[in-house]
């Protein structure tokens, strides 16, 4: 009956008269007569059973909803009374009581300890906002609970001596990264100290094993072993298992957070770029593919692994500044494979070149697809060679001939030189370019004597024996069919070679392990007064051998060529910035020029001044008259 009335009195009267409701004029007396006069007893006495229960007693969770649910209501739907008169001084306290909690924390606890108590913390006064307090009140509490636990003491908690950031990294201590991350990204740029110290630490790791692996290396030199390459491939090993490492920390405990991503790459770009042993990661790395490649490598996987191993090689080239200086060395090393048929599976060299190709782009590897290519023609050329030869028996040179076609574009440079060949072998290199020009008249063929292989039988007291030897040995040998003893100087004017040369050559028959020939004097070296006469007593268990002939270091020349082709390619960015831009200031131009040739190579200054200065020269460009430091284009 009363509620009826009041209703009434809510619906009609005071509706007429444009009266306040009841209901409002209810809050009103409470508040004026009841809330001001208790609100501080009442806020003091809330916030002392948080604290109780912080501290892990039990309360009565649903009078503390009720309580501060009335100062929601006395706001008459608008938060004042909540948030001035219990919410400022709430967080006041929250700040006040883990301000004394994190100092006596930092003190005793180890990191991991005390980011265990801090997520608990943080956890607990989410739930108490699900319990009592206001939906609005959570995201201001967690602010203040993490600015006093972990903004006031993060550089102090990470450098922790033995438990500290690089410590979790050194100890593999996974759940506990993930924690530091979960904990520190809900804090404004609360991540760039953890990844400060994960880039230096990741840094470390690396030079760390750029210095073993020298140490290795000089190790291995003094001792005078013969494994050379093997600590150099070790260290890539190493490198590609630390990169696995550290990349699923970056996926797995700092959830792929682009901070750590550019950490993991400025760390490998520091001591990937570093040398070991007086080689470049470039050639490490080039190198290391080649023994994953080439038949009877040291590296001994399965398909599947040599195909991951190689899709980690191409991420870990990412880091390389000289990305050229691998090609170069990547294409020697292939030419090698692909002439010498050493190459272990087709497929995987098409594949290593398909993903080169996804993080270099197509130009990267242009002219090794172009090998590949190269080598399937000239597989169909000699089929068709043998076909001729059939056809036509009075041109057979009387000896087995297998020629391998190249585009000069494709492939290294060789050095060539005007061997006179030996007459046996004449009659060949006659017969193929007379096949070769009823296919085409418009090609010209060089001939690369030093790529070239030869089995000759020689015929030795004991037995015949089949010798494997390079066309400029076979070449040797063939002048003692005539039972003759020769000259230094005999041999050297008949081959028509250099004096290096032929020092390699007999020094390969007469001194090394397979004694074909006779030197006199009997000595280790070759000199320009020497005699050598055929060795006829000579024997081996083999039925077949192969004379190895010394390697030149072709290391040089490849640094040589990059260079070169470097110089070009720093002339042609220089005149297309310019073609575009017309006139522009020394600084801006350098900067470009490095922009432009930063994916596949860092740019000397000095170099591009001195590459300025010749095209220049060569009036492509002119100096402002007024600012030399200006520079126009010459259409």
């Amino acid at each position: 009956m009363v509620i009826s009335f009041f209703n009434y009195l809510d619906l009609y009267f005071i509706a007429r008269r444009s009266l306040p409701a009841l209901n409002e004029v209810g809050l009103v007396c409470f508040r004026d007569l009841v809330y001001q006069e208790m609100k501080h007893n009442v806020k003091d006495a809330v916030i002392a059973l948080i604290d109780r229960e912080r501290e892990g007693e039990q309360i009565d969770r649903a009078l503390l909803k009720n309580v501060l649910g009335i100062f929601v209501e006395i706001g008459m739907g608008a938060m004042d009374a909540y948030e001035n008169d219990f919410e400022f001084f709430m967080l006041g306290d929250t700040a006040a009581y883990y301000s004394r909690k994190a100092a006596l924390w930092i003190e005793e606890d180890s990191c991991p300890d005390y980011m265990l108590k801090a997520e608990e913390c943080l956890k607990r006064e989410k739930e108490r906002v699900g319990h009592y307090l206001h939906a609005s009140s959570e995201q201001k509490l967690l602010e203040k609970v993490q600015q006093e636990l972990l903004s006031q003491y993060e550089q102090q908690l990470l450098d922790k001596e033995h438990s500290g950031c690089h410590a979790l990294l050194r100890d593999d201590k996974v759940e506990d990264l993930s924690r530091m991350h979960r904990l520190f990204y809900r804090i404004p740029k609360g991540l760039d100290p953890v990844a400060a110290i994960f880039r230096k630490h990741v840094t470390d790791e690396g030079t760390a094993l750029v210095k073993q692996a020298e140490d290795a290396a000089s190790n291995k030199k003094a001792e005078k072993k013969d494994t050379v390459g093997m600590p150099e491939q070790a260290f890539v090993r190493k490198v590609i298992e630390l990169h696995d490492k550290y990349l699923q920390y970056v996926g797995e405990c700092f959830v792929n957070h682009t901070l750590f991503h550019k950490a993991l790459k400025e760390a490998f770009e520091v001591f990937c770029n570093k040398g070991v042993a007086g080689s470049t990661s470039a050639e490490l790395l080039a190198t290391f593919c080649d023994n994953l490649l080439k038949k009877g490598g040291s590296e001994k996987l399965s398909d599947e692994a040599i195909e991951d191993t190689l899709e980690k090689v191409v991420k870990l080239l990412a880091y390389v500044s000289d990305k050229d200086l691998f090609a170069e060395f990547y294409r020697k090393k292939l030419a090698r494979r692909l002439l010498f048929d050493k190459s272990a599976n087709d497929d995987h060299e098409r594949s290593i070149l398909t993903k080169l190709k996804q993080q270099c782009g197509g130009q990267f590897t242009s002219k090794m697809e172009g090998m590949v290519t190269d080598l399937t023609l000239a597989r169909e050329n000699q089929t068709s060679f043998e076909e001729y030869l059939n056809e036509n028996p009075q041109s057979h040179p009387g000896i087995d001939l297998t020629v391998t076609v190249l585009t000069t574009g494709f492939w290294p440079s060789y050095k060539s030189s005007d061997l006179a060949l030996p007459v046996e072998m004449v009659k060949c290199v006659e017969t193929f370019r007379e096949f070769y020009q009823t296919k085409t008249k418009h090609r010209k063929l060089t001939w690369i004597y030093s790529l070239g292989t030869c089995h000759i039988t020689g015929k030795f007291e004991a037995k015949p024996i089949e010798l494997i030897v390079t066309t400029y040995q076979a070449a040797v040998l063939l002048l003692f069919n005539a039972p003759e003893r020769l000259s230094y100087s005999d041999i050297k004017g008949q081959l028509n070679l250099t004096d290096e040369d032929i020092v390699r050559l007999l020094h390969s028959l007469s001194c090394a392990k397979h004694k074909i020939l006779n030197k006199d004097p009997n000595t280790k070296t070759v000199g320009p007064n020497d005699f050598f006469e055929f060795n006829d007593k000579f024997t081996d268990k083999m039925r077949r051998i192969k004379i190895p002939l010394p390697p030149m270091d072709e290391k040089k020349k490849v640094i040589e060529d990059v260079d070169k082709d470097r110089r070009y390619a720093i002339d042609a960015s220089i005149v297309r910035i310019m073609k575009s831009r017309k006139v522009l200031q020394h600084q801006q131009l350098v900067s470009e020029c490095v922009e432009q040739l930063g994916r596949m190579f860092k740019p000397d200054f000095k170099v591009i001044k001195k590459r300025i200065e010749d095209l220049i020269a060569r009036e492509y460009l002119e100096r402002d008259k007024d600012n030399p430091n200006m520079f126009r284009y010459l259409a």
